[in-house]
């Protein structure tokens, strides 16, 4: 069964919020999710591809005002 966890980076820049976000993957099973919500426009266009350089996979990104939501697939 697929777990999913949400953590709200509002406020965190980055890459202190990549960092927040292994911590958090790192205690998820392969095949969970990790909805992340951020403000920082750095850290949206960063997050994914640090995520994906490190094996995890991108499920979706959405942007709406001055917020992202993105989930990562561990």
């Amino acid at each position: 069964m697929t777990a999913r966890r949400r953590l709200d980076l509002s406020g965190v820049p980055c890459p202190l919020s990549w960092a927040k976000a292994k911590v958090a993957l790192a205690d998820l099973a392969p095949g969970d999710l990790l909805e992340l919500v951020l403000d920082d426009p750095r850290g949206a266009r960063d997050l994914p591809r640090a995520a994906e350089a490190e094996g995890h996979h991108v499920v979706s990104e959405e942007a709406e005002a001055a917020r992202w939501r993105i989930v990562l697939e561990k």
